[in-house]
């Protein structure tokens, strides 16, 4: 008698990349993964003595439970966008621009320079404040980028030590040529003559919306343009990008020109919305907060919306939490952990567990089973 006896094969588990991944399933591993750095960051502040829970109720209640708290992030995430929406355009290429803190000093510095030394109606004044900060953003990154589209000299180190050449540069200005002798105790210019307006009687300004309105525009730029086409092309394979006829030098240069304008606005608004003044203080690392919320956000426009908000709220929180006894370095730590897990959640969401039949000599058969056949006399 001749029987069939059906032997199962070996299956492993491995990770495969998603070719599209759903945006509710970024959105809610992004969600776990920063549960998770809460979970355990108040694990180890209930260790320290501390209670989680009602430090947790506290910088929720006055970050986001309140209409101050609420403006101060919105104001908070304004440059954080910007640059991070500066650094997000060079990263669709694979050009990392760690220079947009300089660029942003920059942007401030010539529209300031406007300021203090045209006349004019404060429409068309600040008008010209834009464009000449999006000039001085672009001038600041205009060496690096010929260096990167002809020599092929790493942007990274050229962008990142033009910083401190503008700090240094402001900083001259602020407490040198365009000091404010008015006011001793200051290291800074005099208060710039124009201003952006005031929304009713918050303390928000109308520079708010530009960070969206930025986002919006790039969006729709590189998904329906050809310029967008083109980009995407070369960040996916230069050399195939310079097969298909693509003008590869050129979009290196535009890109990191647009990269260097975007932080540039964020520089103007921050000295004509909300600090009036120049100073070598006026960014608070806000250009290397912006890569990191590039990096959070994996390059995408609206990504960066959120998660610039994300960072501005976190930022806030920590002010509150120092007032219960919490050290900068405490916060510092807190705000590292929960930003590490969400970037693990955003490259976790980006693969899938799948099962796939053992390859394994001595296995053969259709479908990964075996077909044994015995011989019962």
């Amino acid at each position: 008698m001749i029987t069939h006896t059906v032997i199962p094969s070996g299956r492993t588990w491995h990770f495969r990349r998603r070719v599209d991944v759903p945006i509710w399933i970024r959105i809610m591993i992004r969600l776990l993964a920063v549960i998770l750095a809460l979970v355990l960051v108040g694990i180890v502040l209930k260790l320290g003595g501390f209670a989680p829970l009602t430090l947790g109720r506290k910088a929720l209640q006055q970050t986001l439970g309140t209409a101050y708290g609420l403006q101060q992030a919105v104001i908070l995430a304004t440059p954080l966008i910007l640059t991070g929406l500066a650094v997000a355009v060079g990263m669709r290429m694979r050009l990392w621009n760690i220079g947009a803190d300089g660029q942003l000093y920059l942007g401030a510095f010539a529209a300031t320079a406007v300021a203090l030394h045209v006349k004019g109606p404060a429409p068309v004044m600040l008008s010209l404040m834009f464009i000449a900060g999006a000039i001085g953003g672009m001038l600041w990154i205009l060496i690096p980028a010929l260096l990167r589209a002809y020599w092929n000299l790493n942007e990274i180190i050229t962008t990142l030590l033009l910083n401190f050449v503008a700090v240094r540069l402001i900083t001259y200005y602020a407490i040198g040529p365009w000091r404010d002798t008015t006011a001793a105790i200051l290291s800074s210019t005099r208060r710039l003559p124009y201003e952006l307006p005031m929304i009713g009687n918050s303390y928000l300004h109308i520079g708010i919306f530009i960070p969206i309105i930025v986002a919006v525009l790039l969006t729709l730029a590189i998904q329906n343009t050809r310029w967008g086409y083109e980009v995407r092309v070369i960040g996916g394979s230069r050399s195939v990008a310079e097969f298909a006829g693509i003008p590869v030098l050129r979009q290196i240069l535009v890109v990191m020109l647009l990269s260097g304008a975007l932080a540039g606005l964020s520089g103007i608004i921050e000295v004509a919305g909300t600090t009036h003044r120049l100073s070598g203080t006026l960014s608070n690392s806000y250009g290397y907060m912006g890569i990191v919320v590039a990096a959070l956000a994996n390059g995408s426009p609206f990504g960066v919306l959120v998660a610039g908000f994300l960072l501005a709220v976190l930022l806030n929180a920590g002010i509150v939490l120092q007032t219960s006894g919490l050290s900068v370095n405490a916060m510092v730590a807190i705000n590292g952990v929960i930003l590490i897990f969400a970037a693990v959640g955003e490259i976790a969401a980006q693969y899938h567990l799948v099962r796939k039949a053992s390859d394994s000599p001595g296995e053969a058969g259709n479908q990964g089973q075996e077909h044994v056949e015995d011989e019962q006399v």
